[in-house]
């Protein structure tokens, strides 16, 4: 019986090697042989993204569109969710900014403070801008929270574009489930509906007056650019970068009505360091081959030609004038 186990494993096993390996090779072919888009807003990258040359200049706005806006909503969540870790959760819009002493004259109540409780202990940490209610997670549920947000930001970081990953709406998707699991986790009653985490998390968020308004760009709206051009909706990609697959470019998206983004640098900011830093070096050789061409030495009694003849006269050390 252990036998028959161990082959059954080892079987499993090496199936799972075979479709692993499959795997490997089907995704690495499949990168080599699509076009790659490196995505900035202005000069800051944002993604890497893959596609065909086929795919219609609207399917592709959109596609990159979702993604970035998603990233923002990322964001939003990961910079509110350590907020929610140490001051609890968001008080009712008619009591935040209030003083407790305003809060008692007025006679106001947060309904949801009984009902959305930590899981395990809380602890009340008064929040300053009062925006929340005080009553913080203990330190354990903290960790939960905060170890989630650091692997939601890295899933859908700008770095991936470095480490050659291209970002697709699921790992999107996937940086939004983990934040979502991680709050239900520490709240098993789930937020307010007032609460900003929770209203992104339903598409409900208000960002009217806000700066984050600004960074968003809404899909009918959105543009894509290259090469000074702006890629035209009704038209595909191949009508731009021609029809090889193998290809890489970089496409700016931004607002329509904004103008043509500025032009990429010749050099990029890494060569621009590299030919900095050889020029510096350069400078330092020249400057010790400057000094090496000092002829001062032929002053020193070491360089004299006569100075051994004059010791064996005896005419070395002679001052003329009173000693």
């Amino acid at each position: 019986m252990m036998v028959e186990r161990l082959k059954q494993q080892g079987t499993s096993h090496s199936s799972n090697d075979l479709g692993s390996a499959q795997t490997f090779k089907q995704d690495k072919f499949s990168r080599w042989e699509m076009v790659q888009l490196h995505v900035k807003r202005g000069d800051e990258s944002q993604i890497l993204f893959s596609t065909t040359v086929d795919v219609s200049i609207e399917t592709l706005t959109q596609q990159i569109c979702a993604i970035y806006n998603g990233r923002l909503k990322v964001d939003r969540i990961c910079s509110e969710i350590p907020e929610l870790a140490d001051h609890g959760v968001s008080l009712p819009l008619n009591m935040q900014g209030l003083t407790d002493d305003q809060i008692m004259e007025l006679k106001l109540k947060d309904e949801w403070e009984d009902r959305c409780i930590p899981s395990g202990s809380a602890e009340f940490k008064k929040d300053e801008l009062g925006r929340r209610n005080g009553h913080a997670p203990n330190e354990k549920m903290k960790e939960v929270l905060r170890k989630t947000v650091e692997e939601a930001k890295a899933l859908i970081s700008n770095k991936q574009v470095q480490a050659n990953v291209c970002v697709t709406m699921d790992m999107v998707k996937e940086a939004l489930d983990q934040l979502r699991g991680a709050v239900m986790i520490v709240y098993p009653m789930g937020l307010p509906p007032h609460d900003p985490i929770r209203m992104e998390f339903e598409n409900q968020e208000d960002l009217t007056g806000t700066q984050a308004s600004l960074q968003v760009i809404p899909e009918e709206e959105a543009q894509l650019w290259w090469a000074s051009k702006e890629l035209q909706r009704g038209k595909k990609l191949q009508d731009y970068v021609g029809k090889n697959e193998k290809t890489k470019i970089i496409v700016k998206i931004q607002k329509r009505g904004q103008g043509a983004p500025a032009r990429e640098p010749v050099v990029s900011e890494e060569e621009q360091k590299k030919m900095m830093l050889h020029y510096y070096k350069r400078q330092e050789e020249l400057k010790k081959l400057e000094e090496g061409d000092d002829d001062s030495y032929l002053q020193s009694d070491w360089s004299d030609r006569q100075a051994l003849k004059r010791q064996f006269q005896g005419l070395t050390n002679i001052k003329w004038g009173p000693r």
